[in-house]
This record gives C-alpha cells, sequence and structure tokens, in this order.
C-alpha cells in the first residue's frame, strides 16, 4: 500500500487480498480434454500447462486460448499436483461460470441504440469477493460492461458468484489482453475515460464532472491503485473526498459511490427528479 499521504482514497486495500480460489470452480484434466473443451465453445477462466511441455496438442491449446483471452500460464509439476490427484497428463483448466462478451460489439450496440454506454474498467482487482461485491454495484446502478484484463485480475469463482448476488449472471463482463489498447479504443470512440484516484485535486461531485455522455469508469487494484500507463491516459480524474482519519476506502464501496453519481446525473437528465422513488418531473 502506499504511504498515508499517497493512498489511493478511491480502492485502498482493506486487509489483505485474498488469493483466486481454483478449488471453487470446475476442473477439466489433460490436454485433450481440455482442446475439446475449447473447440467445443467452453469458456475456461484459466490453463495451467507443464512447464517445458511441446507437441501438437499443447500448441494447438495455447493457439486457441490466444484467440479467447484465455490466460495460459507455464508451471511445474508440483502445482499441477497440488490442483488434483489424477491423471493430468501435464495439463489442467478451469471452466468459467460465466462467458466473456465482445466488448467492441456491446459498445458498437449501445451507440446504434442511441444509448450512452456507462463501462466500467476494473484493473488489477485481485480480491474475488471484492470483485463479486463491485459487479453487484454495477447491476444495481445500470453500468453496460465490465471490463477486467485476462491476466492480473481475480478469478470469477464460486466466491465472486455469491458475492455478486447474481449480478455476474446479468451484467456483460468483457475480458481484454490489453487495457492500454482497449482504453485507447474507448477514447477513439468518443467514450471519456474517468479515473478514480487519489492522485488529483479534484473532488466528485457533479459540477466538476459529467458522466451523462458515454463514460468508462477506470478503479484501481486493492495494492496501488490505477496503473500510470493508464491513469495519464484518463480524460478526467477525481478523488471521493474523505473526512475521518482512516485514508482509503474498500474499493467496491468506492466503486458503488462514483458509480451512483454517474447514475443519479443519468437519471436527473432523463428527467426524474426524485431519485428515491423515480418520479419524473
Amino acid at each position: 500500500m502506499e504511504s498515508r499521504n499517497n493512498r489511493y482514497v478511491s480502492g485502498g486495500r482493506y486487509g489483505s487480498p485474498r488469493a483466486p480460489r481454483e478449488d471453487k470452480l470446475e476442473m477439466i484434466f489433460g490436454s485433450r480434454p481440455i482442446l475439446e473443451a475449447m473447440l467445443a465453445g467452453k469458456t475456461l477462466e484459466k490453463i495451467f500447462l507443464l512447464r517445458g511441455t511441446k507437441n501438437p496438442t499443447t500448441d494447438e491449446i495455447v493457439a486457441e486460448a490466444r484467440k479467447f483471452d484465455v490466460p495460459v500460464v507455464t508451471v511445474p509439476i508440483e502445482k499441477l499436483n497440488n490442483l488434483t490427484r489424477k491423471n493430468h497428463q501435464g495439463a489442467v483448466a478451469f471452466i468459467s461460470p460465466i462467458s466473456y462478451q465482445p466488448l467492441a460489439e456491446i459498445v458498437t450496440s449501445l451507440f446504434e441504440s442511441g444509448k450512452n454506454p456507462l463501462l466500467l474498467i476494473l484493473d488489477r482487482i485481485t480480491d474475488v469477493r471484492n470483485f463479486g461485491s463491485i459487479a453487484r454495484n454495477a447491476e444495481c446502478m445500470g453500468v453496460d460492461a465490465i471490463v477486467i484484463p485476462s491476466r492480473g485480475g481475480a478469478q470469477i469463482n464460486a466466491d465472486a458468484m455469491k458475492t455478486s448476488a447474481g449480478a455476474l449472471n446479468v451484467v456483460p463482463v468483457c475480458r481484454e489482453p490489453n487495457l492500454k489498447e482497449t482504453i485507447d479504443y474507448l477514447k477513439d470512440y468518443g467514450v471519456q475515460i474517468v479515473a478514480c484516484t487519489e492522485k488529483t485535486e479534484q473532488n466528485l461531485n457533479e459540477h466538476t464532472l459529467d458522466m451523462v455522455g458515454p463514460t468508462a469508469i477506470l478503479m484501481g487494484s486493492e495494492e496501488d491503485g490505477i496503473s500510470p500507463e493508464y491513469l495519464k491516459r484518463a480524460d478526467a480524474k477525481v478523488r471521493i473526498p474523505l473526512l475521518g482519519k482512516i485514508g482509503s476506502l474498500n474499493v467496491s464501496v468506492a466503486t458503488g459511490i462514483i458509480l451512483y453519481e454517474a447514475m443519479s446525473q443519468r437519471l436527473k437528465d432523463s428527467g426524474y427528479s426524485n431519485l428515491g422513488t423515480l418520479e419524473p418531473r
């Protein structure tokens, strides 16, 4: 975590991030079953291959995984043996509980339907319960899609699904291999990138930030906030003001606050005067 004077206000660490729980996902083992699962259209969360293994089947697994941005990790035999005691033949994979969606198709469809997209980009959110809670916030606040990196983020497992209270079955999740390129693509498409970060003096409110138009909100990791290469690409940077002695908020709480601001601005722009009852003017 950063020092108290340079801490990520909108997503500071709340305890230590939990490691992904692979044991709560459905497992496939054996290189041929993994390849057949991908060819049959199964969405895989992650693939583990024995380090140093190279044959036509594993080459095809890597090629198919690259098409769909499935992370492939080469590991020692001890890691595979810890994952399963069965005859894994040097290959283990986990089936994702959700199907990832193509971001480009979602954005194009939203613009074609006349809607201003509201997207949420998560930079290295590693705690699965934080991720599930964020997804629940996103669904409740009208987010059109959640964008995550194919590597370095929380694995979507049973804990994430449970914490999301069903939201991960509703909100599209887009797994992108390069968030820098994704941000640039969205900017080229006319989507403003709003970074929620302590590295600014600009407080979050409707007078300083207009989120009625096409907007993607960028949230950083529990450990060190938003990566510098993403932060410098943001069109706007805002912080959530705090009055207490604790210098940071849990990232899921911070996400809920900025998403509520976006939702309230959009509802007011649509003609709702009472956000409590959603009564139109």
